[in-house]
């Protein structure tokens, strides 16, 4: 298969989202005089993988996710606090989060003279702007397509077909979705009808009801299958 149109999704495909996250969060509980053990912070991103997945689902809004999560968290420490004021704090700890995962720019330095690069995540705009920015990957991309500016979300067909519908003479059957998240990236590719790169470093396990086109442990391995 030829592929000219290849959708890169980017918080732990290119960027290090956990990284960037575990220097936020544990900014922000220093801040809260609370100490950012390791197991503290395991906390934090178990309460918000599991909103986000709900948000994925449709069950929850983005805004009341941002505040929730850490009105959950909080809580756990005899703490109530403004949820939206926790999200700024820990937004603007974000932004200067912006780890490349390795190998991340030498691989689109050598597709972008020939194939069209796009972006495709879930979150904030202007976090998401902000880090690709900083981390040089921006000037990659053709389009970047943040949820909050769609007003979908991957992995939900309209959030692909709003995609879709501005990138220029689109074609499914060329493009390609590449990403570490099955629910997200890859359920989101097989929903959209296109084929879909599991970007799995860990060598993690896949259910049958979500089967990649392809998987990938490293992204140079990426070149073999656009050969």
């Amino acid at each position: 298969m030829t592929y000219t149109t290849l959708l890169f999704d980017i918080d732990d495909t290119l960027l290090d989202f956990k990284a960037a996250e575990h220097f936020a969060i544990s900014s922000l509980l220093e801040e809260m005089a609370i100490d950012p053990t390791e197991e503290t912070i395991a906390t934090y991103s178990h309460i918000n993988q599991g909103l986000w997945e709900q948000f994925e689902q449709g069950l929850i809004a983005r805004d009341r996710l941002l505040g929730k999560r850490f009105e959950d968290f909080f809580i756990l420490h005899q703490l109530t606090v403004d949820g939206s004021d926790m999200d700024r704090r820990f937004r603007a700890n974000l932004e200067k989060g912006h780890f490349l995962i390795e190998g991340s720019i030498a691989l689109l330095d050598q597709l972008k003279q020939s194939h069209k690069l796009y972006a495709v995540t879930n979150g904030v705009s202007k976090t998401q702007y902000h880090r690709l920015t900083d981390s040089g990957l921006l000037p990659y991309f053709k389009g970047v397509f943040v949820s909050e500016d769609t007003g979908y979300q991957k992995p939900m067909p309209e959030y692909f077909d709003y995609v879709f519908a501005r990138i220029p003479d689109f074609k499914t059957e060329e493009t390609l979705i590449i990403g570490d998240s099955l629910t997200s990236d890859i359920k989101g590719g097989l929903l959209a009808g296109i084929d879909s790169c599991w970007f799995n470093p860990q060598r993690k396990p896949y259910p049958a009801s979500i089967k990649p086109t392809y998987e990938i442990v490293h992204l140079q391995d990426l070149h073999a299958i656009l050969a």
